[in-house]
């Protein structure tokens, strides 16, 4: 069995630390917050305060993969996240019925919750771990690395103290300090592929009230202006998110951490005001998060591993723009990877860097084409240009079979051209354009007049 130290305690830490533990292996996992999520998940959510991972108190909504891991790997956690109040919503929820079952639909579920409830849930299993020991309040200073071509890993220092494992995984996040730990310690320097995202966005929480509306109705999901995008995230129980995004270029961005403008600003929306129109609860203040980009940390480059021992998974391997959700889906898919192939990576991790390039690099291209395009579209307050392509968005809540594919590619299990590049969804949207001639990519929000006469002074 291997000896195993992981550096960092967020989902993906968490995630590899448990798989590996239960496939047996010995697993010591340094954490430098001595704060972990407990059972009081409103105040681990909005009153801890967690600087390293400002995507903490933002909405997610887990993925499929998120899903298939939990389920087959650690189903307890899986029940337990159910138990603790988050809510499986399949894509054809948004029809009055399911279509006639295809091979794949029992995956397009996505997990409606807050992150804490999955660090909680995952918490409480590791601890239950005997073969896991959790160190928090321990941060790593350290590699510990023996000379050679190329150097190999072979433990971490925290404080006087030296930690000997057969493998090490940075799962410290995007701001991991191991890159410039190898740099200075003489390794070639990881490959890091980073792309500003070029917008921000802002959120701010509710809660349903007991005595009230519990239900918005048949509302899709998001809604556009030519320069900003509003979305609702529902949440664990009854909690939801309203999420504003805009370039970082707009000069009215700073107006709108101001809850009164902000509500103003997100009642122009028809998806965000119909949830607002419910009279929730409000429960923070507008959580704005900007410096987004898109980076992938390749500890491999064309001669081979930068290092051996090491590996990175989650964000300090690949971090991409959190507005499609990305994050902890790639982060836990990893982790199972590695807990599977442990022993075989922790003797040389060629094929982990393959099998990252290509599971996950993918995505991330993906990710960053997709910014740039809205990045441009919302900067340049232009409409779609796409005729066709900005059919199929609209198509999908009329028709399963474009609402399939578009699921395929949310929940990451196919990508866009496959997914849409089939003779059927052609056939379906070309029927859809046939029935809605006039159809136009026109927004559904406000007109920048109106936009700015929400913003004070």
């Amino acid at each position: 069995m291997a000896r195993v130290a992981v550096i960092g305690g967020g989902i993906s830490g968490l995630g590899t630390a448990l798989m590996l533990g239960r496939r047996g292996h010995r697993v010591t996992l340094f954490e430098q917050d001595a704060r972990q999520a407990g059972e009081d998940l409103n105040r681990d959510f909005f009153q801890w305060d967690r600087p390293r991972i400002p995507q903490a108190v933002q909405p997610h909504s887990l993925l499929a993969p998120v899903r298939t891991v939990l389920r087959t790997e650690t189903p307890d956690v899986y029940a337990d996240l159910l138990a603790r109040g988050a809510r499986e919503y399949h894509e054809f929820d948004w029809f009055d019925g399911h279509p006639p079952h295809r091979a794949g639909d029992e995956d397009l579920v996505t997990l409606r919750t807050r992150r804490i409830v999955l660090e909680a849930a995952l918490t409480a299993a590791v601890r239950r771990e005997r073969t896991v020991d959790v160190r928090r309040g321990c941060p790593v200073d350290a590699l510990t690395i023996e000379e050679g071509r190329p150097a190999r890993v072979t433990g971490v220092q925290v404080g006087a103290d030296m930690h000997e494992a057969d493998l090490v995984v940075d799962a410290a996040g995007r701001r991991s300090p191991v890159p410039a730990w190898l740099v200075a310690a003489g390794c070639r320097p990881p490959v890091v592929d980073s792309h500003r995202a070029g917008i921000a966005y802002l959120c701010r929480w509710y809660r349903l009230r007991a005595d009230g509306p519990r239900d918005p109705g048949r509302v899709k999901p998001g809604s556009a202006a030519p320069f900003a995008l509003a979305g609702v995230f529902p949440s664990d129980n009854d909690t939801f998110a309203v999420n504003l995004v805009l370039s970082t270029a707009d000069p009215t961005r700073g107006a709108l951490t101001d809850p009164a403008v902000f509500e103003a600003a997100a009642r122009r929306f028809p998806a965000t005001a119909a949830w607002l129109d419910l009279a929730p609860e409000p429960l923070s203040a507008v959580l704005p998060m900007a410096g987004l980009d898109n980076r992938w940390t390749a500890l491999a480059d064309d001669d081979g591993p930068v290092v051996t021992g090491l590996v990175n998974a989650g964000d300090s391997l690949i971090h991409t723009n959190p507005t499609s959700g990305h994050g902890v889906s790639l982060g836990l898919r990893a982790a199972q990877h590695i807990a599977t192939h442990v022993d075989r990576i922790a003797a040389d991790p060629v094929g982990y860097h393959t099998w990252t390039a290509q599971a996950l690099r993918p995505w991330f291209d993906a990710q960053v084409t997709a910014d740039r395009g809205t990045e441009q579209r919302l900067a340049e307050s232009t409409p779609p240009a796409d005729r066709r392509a900005a059919a199929v968005g609209a198509c999908a809540f009329d028709d399963p079979v474009v609402m399939r594919a578009r699921a395929q590619v949310r929940h990451l299990l196919r990508r866009a051209d496959e997914a849409y590049g089939t003779d059927e969804v052609d056939r379906h949207v070309t029927a859809w354009l046939a029935v809605h001639p006039d159809f136009s990519p026109e927004p559904d929000g406000p007109t920048r007049d109106q936009w700015e006469a929400l913003i004070p002074g």
